[in-house]
């Protein structure tokens, strides 16, 4: 499956409400261009300020954030949305690995890249609504090519039950593939977010969760939706 499709199989019901944090009104018109064609999508508010934007917009569901506002780098705001309970996308030029992986580690849900268009852009706001991940092809490269140490000893549930997760899953449908209580993925989920936390790699977030899983090689990105869904029959759950 390509990025529309994947896109088409990641949210049902009302559109999603978008906000679009950016300040170059020539890169928010053409991302607003690219959403309104997708009926699944609806642009709330628009705007240079968070604050701003949000205020007129306090129900979106999902933030598309430009990294870099007025000159000045803004993971503290990206951190302190995340805190609140936003779902920021990260939609930036600034590519280098470490800043994408900072991204994730202040809580970004994903990271877009400006280069890679309408199909990777639409994907990653729907999977971010529906809180499933997406995983578009330069995050993924930033991702493989982390070398950082440090990778803490999971075990073989841990293991399962985050892969099965990953692949779009509810814990719900986790438990039920494992023939294990929803708790107790959750519990499995919980261990290894300590466990990542302990040894120096926080993941809040199941997006930077994910990226730590890729990093030690549990998963492969093209599993999880580069270019294809790995998404199970079951429908996610928050």
């Amino acid at each position: 499956m390509d990025a529309d499709a994947v896109a088409e199989d990641v949210t049902g019901g009302p559109p999603v409400g978008v906000a679009i944090v950016d300040d170059h009104p020539v890169v928010i018109d053409g991302v607003r261009a690219w959403l309104a064609g997708e009926p699944r999508l609806r642009v709330l508010a628009t705007g240079d300020d968070p604050d701003v934007v949000l205020r007129d917009a306090p129900e979106a569901e999902v933030v598309l954030l430009d990294l870099r506002l007025h000159g000045r780098m803004v993971l503290d705001r990206l951190a302190e949305l995340s805190a609140a309970g936003r779902r920021v996308v990260v939609y930036s030029e600034h590519t280098d690995p470490e800043t994408m992986l900072a991204a994730l580690d202040a809580g970004a849900v994903a990271f877009l890249a400006k280069h890679e268009g309408r199909e990777h852009c639409v994907a990653t706001v729907l999977a971010a609504a529906s809180d499933r991940p997406y995983v578009p092809p330069a995050l993924a490269g930033a991702i493989v090519g982390d070398a950082r140490p440090d990778r803490p000893a999971l075990s073989d549930k841990e293991r399962e039950a985050l892969l099965l997760w990953f692949q779009s899953m509810s814990k719900a449908s986790v438990a039920r593939r494992m023939r294990i209580s929803e708790h107790t993925v959750k519990q499995y989920v919980d261990r290894a977010r300590i466990k990542y936390t302990r040894a120096g790699r926080p993941a809040a977030t199941k997006a930077a969760l994910l990226a730590r899983a890729i990093e030690d090689g549990l998963v492969r990105p093209e599993d999880i939706g580069i270019y294809r869904s790995q998404a199970s029959a079951d429908r996610p759950t928050p």
